[in-house]
């Protein structure tokens, strides 16, 4: 049984997981996703959703995350642990336009895509214009060359 100092000791345990940058970053994109009419909204957000989720919802995937890693017996944070906690945190973050509610699409129908949409990719470009692709999943690590 946990009493209430334990919980806190498990709090403050959680909150010094180190999350390394690109998983952060990855938590954003998804977040930044959910955003309808926007450069970063995935395209059933701009079809489906009137209102994405605010930026504690990264805070909170990020957490969620933390909590999942530390259950699982590891001291980091994956893309797995971010996608586990994705439906849960973001479900009842969304608000669904009408074309939704009259099609009968669930924010969860929309999380699983927008999951699919948003790869452990990112493309920056260099300061010579070249595009730099760095793929941070860490289920399907990039091929060399």
């Amino acid at each position: 049984m946990l009493d209430g100092a334990g919980l806190l000791e498990l709090q403050k345990l959680v909150r010094e997981v180190p999350v390394a940058s690109h998983v952060k970053d990855y938590a954003v994109r998804l977040v930044m996703a959910t955003h309808p009419k926007t450069d970063t909204a995935a395209a059933i957000s701009n079809q489906y959703l009137r209102f994405g989720s605010s930026p504690r919802a990264r805070q909170a995937l990020i957490l969620a995350g933390k909590v999942r890693a530390l259950t699982q017996g590891r001291f980091n944070v994956s893309f797995d642990d971010i996608q586990s906690a994705t439906a849960a945190t973001l479900r009842h973050r969304l608000i669904l336009n009408f074309e939704a509610e009259a099609e009968g699409v669930t924010t969860d129908l929309i999380i699983a895509q927008i999951l699919k949409d948003v790869p452990g990719t990112l493309r920056r470009w260099r300061p010579d214009g070249l595009e730099c692709v760095t793929t941070f999943d860490d289920r399907h690590p990039a091929e060399p060359g």
